[in-house]
């Protein structure tokens, strides 16, 4: 912090080609969506035959994320970057191309892979490249525009395939992508990876190096536990608004977009007051808990509230939970193990990828789409509120290890026979 107390400028044109590329992913993870029917029957294939190329991207990023995070600590983020943004490219061209499923769903696949190898490197990009005082809100404008994609990036890509054909949204893609390159060149620097314990380690063992470090695996437990209530339970929000207030397609498009927005605002909110928090010496995200606490009450309201005004609100405090824990967490995994930024942030999307299954097949379970919601929705979010103390609860005792040790450690050049050696 400046010596007059004030944070410093957020220089946000420094970031301008990985926030373009974060709205592009957020638009194509969320595109296929409303283009399944036009797919299916161009291609002449059924719609759930069509939804494997849904299928493909998603398993491909959470399995390989990891790795490829592995690989950005290792080479560096630039190149990481710069490979995954490519093969984005000529995954989408691909895409726009394709006549049949089976190059369709390979084209998804390369997509998946592609997102998996520049997506960490953004947010490890990000975490060690803006000032401290300003890293949630580099974090939170990140994450506010991987959202927009959804409220901004998927309308037009409807509106552009309801003109010219489904193939001319992924064409889209492929263009804005290739424009982002310039940008990353100029704004991505080259600097090799500093050298670090995580350099040593085997590739498995350096993988799972997140597991080992006791903050990170708590955060990941929480995290996996989160989502299984968060977006498990999402799945169903379509069917529970249908089936509670008897919504057309039209009108719960239209949700889509309150979720989105509730995503930007509770992601650009979660930046800005761990940045707070941070200012006043509270390293520990207080704040992981009460997202948790906020999911549950606003899944609860969606499932059981009075009258579709409450619905609606308690869909929009779900959505502004689940954008500002996001943050958090990401702010963590950039913090926590500066060694292993991109491999914990790989993680953050596996698990949340696998707690999303976990939590659509604990909804599903139930003959109520109501009671499924309100029970894993709202339980799982108490689960999650209570186990991210400990991860707070963690990070306090590390921060105050650490500077224990800090107040304990030899001054430079002393002259004991430990300081002197290499």
């Amino acid at each position: 912090m400046s010596s007059s107390g004030q944070q410093p400028a957020f220089d946000r044109w420094r970031y301008a080609g990985v926030f373009v590329l974060l709205f592009l992913f957020g638009t194509e993870t969320f595109l296929v969506s409303p283009l399944l029917p036009s797919i299916a029957d161009d291609i002449d294939v059924s719609e759930s035959a069509a939804a494997q190329s849904v299928t493909a991207y998603v398993l491909v990023y959470a399995i390989a994320a990891p790795f490829l995070g592995l690989l950005s600590d290792r080479v560096g983020r630039r190149r990481a970057l710069l490979a995954g943004t490519v093969l984005f490219a000529v995954a989408n061209a691909t895409a726009a191309v394709s006549t049949g499923l089976t190059l369709l769903i390979v084209s998804r696949a390369l997509a998946g892979l592609a997102a998996a190898a520049a997506g960490p490197a953004i947010w490890a990009h990000i975490a060690e490249t803006a000032p401290e005082e300003v890293r949630g809100r580099a974090l939170g404008l990140g994450m506010a525009l991987f959202s927009s994609g959804q409220v901004i990036g998927v309308p037009l890509g409807a509106l552009l395939a309801e003109v010219a054909g489904w193939r001319s949204a992924f064409l889209a893609l492929a263009i804005g992508t290739a424009a982002a390159v310039p940008l990353l060149l100029r704004q991505v620097t080259g600097a090799p990876p500093a050298d670090t314990p995580a350099q040593s380690r085997g590739a498995i063992a350096a993988v799972l190096a997140a597991w080992g470090h006791p903050a990170l695996r708590k955060a990941l437990i929480v995290n996996t536990v989160f989502h299984a209530a968060n977006l498990g339970a999402y799945t169903f929000l379509g069917v529970l608004l249908a089936d509670r207030f008897d919504l057309s397609v039209a009108a719960l498009g239209l949700v889509g977009v309150l979720v989105g927005a509730g995503s930007v605002a509770g992601s650009l909110l979660g930046g800005k007051l761990g940045d707070r928090a941070r200012a006043a010496g509270r390293n520990h995200l207080p704040l992981l808990p009460v997202w948790g606490l906020l999911l549950a009450a606003g899944t609860a309201l969606t499932s059981v509230g009075p009258g579709i005004v409450l619905a609606l609100l308690g869909v929009t405090i779900w959505f502004v939970a689940s954008g500002g824990f996001v943050i958090d967490q990401q702010t963590l995994a950039g913090t926590a193990a500066p060694d292993l930024r991109a491999t914990s942030s790989a993680w953050l999307t596996s698990t949340m990828y696998a707690g999303t299954g976990l939590g659509a097949w604990a909804v599903g379970a139930f003959g109520d789409t109501g009671d499924g919601t309100l029970v894993v929705g709202a339980g799982l979010a108490l689960i999650s509120a209570l186990a991210a103390l400990t991860v707070s609860n963690g990070l306090r005792r590390s921060a105050s290890d650490a500077a224990a040790t800090s107040d304990a450690a030899p001054a430079p050049g002393a002259g004991s026979e430990e300081a002197a050696r290499p």
